[in-house]
């Protein structure tokens, strides 16, 4: 087994999260909104999210993948499934729960585009710069982080430590 550092516990996620629910319920004050979640990992974020939110909202998912069973990215991401949801005239809310490379982040958002959603803005948990290839607006961060392979609360490494309680760096 790996070793784990301890970077956010779940009071600090809960902390983090409510700020980012009271930001964005203001921002949309009076909007209904239309959340849109990457899936595997940003489904315990937005579930945490949504129910904080005090403005009327939808949800829908897609899914994305760069990592596969890797720490870096294959440089090639790959979206999967489309939402189901009527796009056109809706404000949107993407959802993700990291921002690394920012080349997955950017595919979805193109395609999002083509759907000609009233308005188009972005919620990431952890906005991860050190390896950014690809500059996308990240609207609504929840913590920057600079380095290291994070996983916990829904990040994943080859599809393990999802359900951690915390956000955790791995150390090979």
């Amino acid at each position: 087994m790996a070793e784990l550092t301890a970077i956010l516990a779940q009071d600090d996620l809960k902390k983090i999260i409510a700020l980012l629910a009271r930001r964005i319920s203001s921002d949309y004050d009076g909007c209904e909104l239309l959340c849109i979640g990457v899936l595997k990992g940003a489904f315990i974020f937005m579930a945490d999210l949504v129910r904080m939110l005090t403005v009327p909202v939808q949800v829908d998912f897609l899914q994305a993948s760069s990592y596969g069973l890797e720490t870096v990215s294959s440089g090639c991401p790959r979206v999967t499934g489309n939402i189901d949801m009527a796009v056109d005239g809706k404000d949107l809310l993407l959802i993700e729960d990291i921002v690394d490379t920012g080349m997955t982040l950017k595919r979805i958002m193109d395609h999002l585009e083509t759907l000609h959603p009233k308005s188009l803005k972005v919620c990431a948990l952890i906005d991860k710069r050190e390896r950014r290839d690809v500059q996308v607006p990240i609207d609504y961060a929840g913590y920057v982080s600079d380095s290291g392979f994070l996983v916990g609360f829904g990040l994943d490494y080859a599809e393990k430590y999802r359900n951690l309680p915390g956000i955790f760096q791995l150390n090979s």
